[in-house]
């Protein structure tokens, strides 16, 4: 009998799950529509594509440094200049496989088993389960109106207290998912000043920038340089199956990084890492696609609430809309297999982003056409009130 660790004993990333099913519907016939997941409905850049057919034309693909193309890590220091006016030297980036990859490499570097680190409740669930599985103990913060639906040092210093524990790490999402919460300057300034005094690690996931609808988008590194950036292509770049994404890390960092990448991953996908490259000059056809982003907002902010499915939280940014589910259901797992079972539209259940109030949520993804968005609706109009 084959023994299994326990730090396998993770739950299941639920959206992953209902995505999968939505498939196997959509492979039978099913008019599917996907709010599931976070996959832009963009392809990837024409620049990206264009690049990554003229290198698979030349034939030749193999690894490059564990730390990535000097050329792609050049690129990013001077995109940190363009967009935020920070000076970031290039070899303190590092290009890895999907901002995942970053999760790990960072989590990994930083912490030993046991200790502890701090991240929002709701959140992210792959943050939960890849501390968990490398046996961190994960502080989960709850995040709401009081807080400005963000960490502060007053929720952090207290988590601490209830817990009986001295923080190692802190995880600040920025914008958030599921909420679309946007982190203002002063807030950030306040995490990372506090977490400096503390000796506290700040990582800083920034994968959601570009998405931001006229909300004060901050990286951590106007701030300082002692924070960890994680950040990614798949998002604002529509590139989530290119699997490419980076860190920026203090100096110190750079080396232990680097060894543990290497052998965990020997290097980003090299095609991946040439059509991010050129994606980062396709600036024109990105903010085309955040402008329909932000016209799917505006929508779902008024229909929503029209359906009986109120706001939970601002939606500043990040292509999500979490809601409170409550009028029509106590268990949001259940519900949101309902949902596709019955209108063909694929939600996620609020579970997956807080094991304690999530079953009364829902989390819609609105990174689809505006099409997508009036059908799938229209759908819940029509389904809901023969269930309320």
């Amino acid at each position: 009998m084959i023994s299994i660790s326990k730090r396998s004993a993770v739950e299941p990333f639920h959206a992953m799950d209902i995505l999968a099913e939505a498939t196997r519907r959509r492979q039978e016939g099913r008019p599917v529509i996907s709010m599931a997941v976070g996959q832009p409905g963009h392809p990837a850049p024409q620049a990206a594509l264009e690049a990554a057919r003229k290198a698979l034309d030349g034939g030749r693909i193999g690894y490059t440094d564990a730390l990535g193309m000097t050329a792609l890590r050049q690129a990013l220091a001077e995109e940190y200049r363009r967009r935020h006016n920070v000076s970031v030297d290039w070899n303190r980036i590092v290009v890895t496989t999907g901002s995942s990859a970053g999760f790990n490499l960072a989590f990994l570097s930083l912490f030993d088993v046991g200790d502890a680190v701090a991240i929002a409740r709701p959140g992210y669930p792959a943050y939960r389960s890849i501390l968990a599985a490398l046996g961190l103990k994960v502080i989960e913060v709850a995040v709401g109106p009081e807080t400005g639906f963000t960490l502060t040092p007053e929720s952090l210093e207290r988590a601490q207290s209830e817990a009986g524990v001295r923080l190692k790490g802190v995880l600040l999402a920025s914008p958030a998912n599921p909420t679309g919460t946007v982190t203002s300057r002063a807030q950030l300034k306040a995490v990372y000043d506090y977490c400096q005094g503390q000796g506290i690690t700040l990582i800083s996931d920034e994968i959601y920038h570009g998405l931001t609808y006229g909300a004060e988008e901050t990286t951590a590194l106007e701030i300082g340089d002692e924070a960890v950036i994680i950040n990614s292509f798949s998002k604002y770049y529509c590139m989530t199956g290119w699997r490419i994404g980076w860190m920026v890390l203090p100096q110190e960092l750079v080396r232990p990084v680097e060894c543990v990448a290497q052998s965990l991953y020997i290097s980003a996908p090299e095609l991946s890492q040439i059509a991010a490259l050129a994606a980062l000059s396709a600036t024109d056809e990105l903010e085309h696609y955040k402008a329909a982003c932000q016209a799917n907002r505006d929508f779902l902010m008024a229909r929503l609430p029209a359906l009986g499915l109120p706001l939970l939280s601002p939606m500043d940014g990040a292509f999500y809309a979490y809601v409170d589910a409550d009028s029509f259901t106590n268990d949001s797992m259940s519900f949101a297999r309902r949902v596709l079972a019955e209108t063909d539209v694929a939600v996620t259940p609020g579970r997956d982003f807080d094991p304690i109030d999530g079953h009364l949520a829902l989390r819609l993804s609105y990174a689809g056409t505006m099409a997508e968005m009036i059908e799938a609706t229209d759908r819940l109009e029509n389904w809901l009130p023969k269930i309320a």
